[in-house]
């Protein structure tokens, strides 16, 4: 292909120049050719690219398609059911619920309900009408001093950086209106945070906002802002879901001077926080900083986030908690399918234990310690419908925090640009002409009714299960597809047994 756009490149060159000259008109058409065939062998003597050095001008609508994939994948060949990591199914219900839209859907489930996977809800013939009042739980142990009456379902960490500051603004301003949590993320309190919605102060290994010029942890900057009315709780960050064991990433071209003032880092660098925390190094280190926390906050209430990974770390955490009296306000667990704008896919596909499997394991190892009662168990981690959240209630979990659920009512259309600074809604970017096209006002207004119309079919499902409080939520309220097959293989046989009996008659 090299070769023949060479020969045959020069003759039509040639060719379309005579003929210009010969006419003496239409000389655009011999300077596209020339410039496309400068293009050409330009892309036959470098070296970095062999699909355009092989195919010299062909070769770029393979990269065009490349780039648009996503789109079209979504647009013209996903189904209803499809796509990852959220079907359109669940974003549309996302979409109709954060604009107080109906949303029923026609003609019937498009899920293959006999399939193993497939998880139910077992209903009552005694449903029960549901609540109006939206699930509110207390977070606050024995030492602490200011507990917190939060809602069941919050904003789930997303740092100023990852998200733009529109999208943090309207976040907080339908956190306020719906009076629940929003969790800062690792990257510190920005003033795009202040909005009046309650906030849950998130310190990660990097602590942005509460740093030295060391990068350790400054505990005078921490007091300044834990000590703001707004902030309401306090959370270590010692794992994240997407990628755990892993530093987060702030890429250079979001790292904005706004943005490097309010984490106290050099505007234009990529920044990548360290994988483990240096102000400690071992459980017990771990639940004096919680401590130390909780202390310079001024009693409010104080936990760590973690993906399950060493099953020993956790349980060492418990032991320690008994040794030292030392315990946290909440633990938050974060599943393996939980997001992030920037991971390795090495990280996000093969590290760390599912959020279901990490309930049961952490709600065990706490009552095997005498724990349980003792803090809240925050479940995070793709809790994205009214289903999810009851699933881990029923795991053990007391409330649930959600992030790509909240950008989805910000607009998100998953378009998976979160990482190169291109979302197209102007969600998760820094560049301010996509910024430009997020109205303030009009996405407040969806967040609170996304959560609102999320916690009302919450409502609705536990009515529905004949229950009349979450208390009563539990595995045994859900139903899955194996059980469908085991049902199957227990009963089948013996109707088969009979028809063959009557048939001897």
């Amino acid at each position: 292909m090299r070769d023949k756009f060479l020969v045959w490149g020069a003759v039509i060159l040639v060719v379309s120049w005579a003929v210009a000259f010969f006419i003496k008109a239409d000389w655009w058409i011999p300077i596209l050719f020339t410039v496309i065939y400068a293009v050409g062998v330009y892309n036959v003597t470098q070296s970095k690219h062999a699909i355009l050095r092989n195919f010299p001008v062909v070769g770029y609508f393979r990269y065009f398609f490349e780039s648009i994939s996503p789109e079209m994948q979504q647009y013209f060949i996903e189904r209803e059911t499809d796509g990852k990591p959220f079907p359109r199914n669940q974003r549309s219900a996302v979409y109709r619920r954060a604009k107080n839209l109906s949303d029923t859907v026609p003609f019937g489930t498009q899920l293959e309900v006999n399939h193993r996977k497939y998880e139910g809800i077992k209903h009552s013939i005694y449903a029960k009408s549901p609540k109006e009042e939206l699930p509110r739980v207390w977070v606050g142990g024995e030492q602490c001093s200011q507990p917190y009456h939060a809602s069941l379902f919050n904003i789930s960490a997303m740092s100023f950086g990852a998200l733009s500051d529109r999208a943090q603004i309207s976040l907080n301003r339908g956190a306020k209106k719906g009076n629940f949590y929003h969790n800062t993320g690792e990257g510190g309190i920005s003033p795009h945070h202040l909005e009046g919605g309650d906030l849950c102060w998130q310190i990660g290994t990097g602590y942005f906002g509460c740093r030295d010029d060391e990068g350790k942890f400054n505990p005078e900057l921490f007091k300044k802002y834990s000590t703001l009315p707004n902030v309401k709780m306090v959370e270590i960050k010692l794992s994240q879901g997407a990628k755990p064991g892993h530093g987060g990433v702030l890429p250079g071209v979001k790292n904005t001077p706004e943005i490097a003032k309010i984490r106290h880092v050099t505007p234009g660098m990529t920044i990548i926080s360290p994988p483990s925390h240096s102000s400690f190094s071992d459980a017990a280190g771990l639940l004096r900083f919680v401590q130390q926390l909780r202390e310079l906050s001024g009693g409010k209430p104080v936990g760590f986030k973690l993906c399950i990974g060493d099953t020993k770390e956790f349980e060492d955490i418990c032991v320690q908690m008994n040794v030292l009296k030392i315990y946290p306000d909440f633990i938050t667990i974060d599943g393996a399918e939980g997001g992030t704008g920037a991971a390795p896919p090495e990280f996000s596909d093969g590290v760390g234990m599912p959020l279901e499997p990490a309930l049961i394991f952490v709600n065990r190892t706490l009552n095997n310690y005498n724990l349980r009662g003792k803090l809240r168990v925050i479940a995070s981690g793709k809790v994205l419908t009214s289903l999810d959240i009851l699933r881990a209630v029923a795991m053990g979990a007391d409330m649930c925090n959600n992030a790509r659920g909240f950008m989805f009512s910000l607009g998100c259309i998953q378009a998976l640009r979160c990482n190169n600074n291109m979302c197209p809604t102007g969600v998760a970017t820094q560049d301010k002409m996509l910024i430009k096209g997020l109205d303030v006002t009009d996405k407040a207004e969806r967040v609170y009714h996304f959560h609102k119309n999320t916690l009302h079919t919450c409502n609705e499902l536990i009515a529905a299960a004949g229950k009349s409080s979450y208390e009563e939520v539990g595995a045994t309220m859900f139903m899955r597809g194996d059980e469908f097959d085991h049902l199957a293989d227990l009963y089948f046989p013996d109707i088969l047994g009979n028809v063959k009996q009557k048939a001897k008659y």
